[in-house]
């Protein structure tokens, strides 16, 4: 069996101590001149990108999260850096769409032998099992052989309404178990504070057939995994 790890990252030590719940707070504002201000997103729908990516930040940095258990207000430091963070996340708005892309429910459910021509003509129709074992666990292995965390988004519902997005999550993969062809992925889950026993689990012996991943955790259904992009930032609210 093969075990990797990222080197001084557990959950219960590196991840925030407190939960992905933060109080009603628009992400951001934009005043309209004199007659109103515009507010854009809602805190209280989750960060968990904004925190995932923070934790990576702060472990490149050398530096453990607060001891807080219970989140920052809007307006403090730490609360404004979790937010651009999560803003960050999002790719500019590429990282949604790659969720809405595999959240398509008429995404076939075995590998077809016409994605190798529709592949030719750079037409997205594979099926969620061969994203995820021939294109993102290959690149998150990647990430993870070289001793750096790995950003996860969670495939957690299957809809063409744009609405449900913020149904779907992100997490860190820090480490995996790959016993032949059975793999773990070990994350740090945000929902999940202190937990070292968070993991996902998927056979990956044929990219072609149809192979679900199993997330230890109850509290939603598991469609696909992909690695989303991540670049660091200096953790200066945490210093």
């Amino acid at each position: 069996m093969t075990t990797v790890r990222v080197p001084g990252f557990e959950p219960a030590i590196n991840g925030f101590h407190f939960a992905n719940s933060f109080e009603h707070s628009p992400l951001r504002k934009f005043k309209l001149g004199d007659i109103a201000t515009l507010d854009v997103g809602d805190a209280a729908n989750g960060l968990c990108g904004g925190m995932s990516f923070s934790t990576a930040d702060l472990h490149r940095a050398g530096l453990r999260p607060p001891s807080d258990t219970t989140p920052p207000v809007a307006g403090t430091p730490a609360y404004r850096y979790i937010v651009d963070r999560q803003i960050t996340s999002f790719d500019g708005g590429r990282v949604p769409l790659r969720f809405y892309s595999l959240m398509d429910p008429s995404r076939p459910a075995r590998e077809p032998l016409l994605s190798i021509m529709a592949g030719w003509f750079r037409i997205d129709r594979h099926s969620r099992t061969w994203v995820m074992i021939h294109e993102e666990w290959r690149k998150i292995r990647t990430d993870l052989d070289g001793g750096e965390l790995s950003m996860l988004g969670l495939v957690r519902v299957v809809s063409l309404d744009p609405k449900l997005l913020g149904h779907n999550h992100q997490v860190v993969a820090y480490g995996y178990d790959l016993n032949g062809s059975a793999l773990t992925i070990r994350i740090y889950d945000p929902n999940w504070p202190g937990d070292d026993t968070v993991t996902i689990t998927l056979d990956t012996a044929d990219e072609r057939g149809s192979a679900a991943p199993t997330w230890s955790k109850p509290d939603a259904q598991l469609y696909c995994f992909f690695r989303a992009p991540y670049e660091p930032a200096d953790p200066v609210a945490f210093r």
